[in-house]
């Protein structure tokens, strides 16, 4: 995916994450890669030039928390279909999760994905594979071997491993690796018949609640587990105010941890729940809204890496049900960016801070050569206008399922161009 010839992107607002520095310039692309960029860059005169028009240019988005379908559920999603949305939305680069059909706990799974997505994508699509067999939490999955075949990550996606011996081997394992272990923290028992956050309003709404402590008590004990074994960590999601204390110790101790957090848990609150709309039915759920203000200052704070869509799309058969029986799951791919303006617009945070948590934070989690403005970084770049005022239709999504929990919101920061090693993948401005 390396254009033919030279691109040059002038007359933009360059916003580097890794450093929070912006500037007004140009940056030109060739081979696939950042030539030069800055404020001097004169007309070159064998490239593509394009007028930003005073628009944001910044490295694209990493999504490290998304399913894209294949192989299994092409009626949910498929590869090409969340690379097309994940483009629309800035997004440069998607971590597929492997809770598929096969489950992505094989070496020749992880190479099908791969090669499905070169063959398909319009967008870099990177594997994670399986934490335990079958994501039944019992036998650890061949971590050296999916790692050798290209896996980026483990974990049994939105289950958690309840088995305390099996998630200390698989930590020692993959410290021995250095492979990364992301771990959905939220304990299935605690979890119990409970579909939404546990507390007056949904009492209120007559629905069983799930307790902070469902998560709070699983990530508590992996914390333990890191101390013991020394294993790289990411907490997959976090949604409370107890939880952020958590990790912010273990990293005061100096532990390998990370973690992340749903733009839905950012943007939205239990009350936006409303009648019952099904859409927001999520997992982790929508918290009170003082937790939400405290992920919001945990990531401000930079205690919270990294900033992920959670994209699960579901069909209208699991989702146009009683709130109680529905199925978990949000698309979100190509509403991440918009919805993260919002917290900029209201001055929770920074721009720059918006983008070093979807680009610059995930890829030196995962150990990619993205997210920076940089001379020699790949050219996987996002054009857009954060000012840009749209109201979202569901039906103009580019997903197959529509299952967004942001249908007709008013939202701000339309992606213009979406640009993957040099190539224009997405151009808003061409009909």
């Amino acid at each position: 995916m390396i254009s033919e010839r030279p691109l040059l992107l002038t007359n933009a607002r360059l916003i580097d994450p890794t450093n929070g520095r912006e500037s007004h310039g140009g940056l030109l692309v060739r081979d696939g890669l950042i030539a030069d960029l800055g404020p001097r860059i004169g007309y070159v005169t064998d490239a593509t030039a394009i007028d930003c028009e005073g628009q944001v240019l910044a490295p694209g988005l990493i999504d490290m928390q998304a399913f894209t379908g294949e192989p299994g559920a092409a009626h949910r999603e498929t590869l090409k279909t969340a690379s097309e949305a994940a483009a629309a939305g800035g997004v440069t680069t998607i971590v597929a999760m492997p809770d598929t059909n096969p489950v992505l706990d094989d070496p020749a799974f992880i190479d099908y994905v791969m090669r499905r997505a070169r063959d398909t994508a319009i967008v870099n699509v990177i594997p994670a594979a399986a934490l335990t067999k079958g994501l039944e939490g019992h036998e650890m999955s061949e971590i050296g071997l999916l790692k050798d075949a290209g896996a980026v990550a483990f974990t049994d996606a939105g289950r958690s491993v309840t088995n305390a011996q099996v998630m200390r081997r698989a930590l020692t394992y993959a410290r021995d690796f250095d492979a990364l272990i992301l771990h959905h923290v939220e304990d299935p028992d605690l979890v119990g018949q409970g579909v939404m956050n546990e507390g007056e309003f949904a009492a209120r709404l007559g629905l069983p609640g799930i307790p902070r402590e469902a998560e709070t008590v699983m990530l508590e004990r992996d914390m333990r587990l890191v101390r013991l074994t020394g294993g790289r960590y990411h907490a997959a999601m976090i949604s409370c105010a107890d939880s952020v204390e958590i990790v912010k110790a273990a990293k005061a101790r100096g532990l390998p941890v990370t973690c992340g957090v749903s733009i839905n848990n950012l943007a939205l609150n239990e009350n936006d729940i409303g009648d019952y709309r099904t859409f927001l039915k999520l997992s982790p759920p929508l918290r009170h809204e003082d937790d939400r203000q405290a992920v919001i200052a945990a990531l401000a704070e930079g205690v919270i890496d990294v900033i992920v869509s959670d994209h699960n799309p579901q069909d209208v058969e699991t989702k146009r049900l009683p709130f109680a029986e529905a199925a978990h799951g949000a698309v979100g791919l190509e509403t991440l960016l918009s919805a993260a303006i919002r917290l900029v617009n209201a001055g929770d945070i920074t721009l720059p801070q918006v983008l070093r948590a979807m680009s610059t934070r995930p890829a030196e989690i995962l150990g990619l050569p993205g997210g920076r403005l940089e001379r020699g970084a790949p050219a996987d770049l996002i054009v857009f206008d954060p000012d840009s005022p749209y109201v979202l239709d569901r039906r103009d999504l580019r997903s197959v399922s529509k299952n967004t929990p942001f249908d007709e919101a008013r939202l701000e920061g339309q992606v213009t161009r979406t640009i993957v090693a040099g190539r224009i993948v997405f151009d808003r401005t061409t009909p």
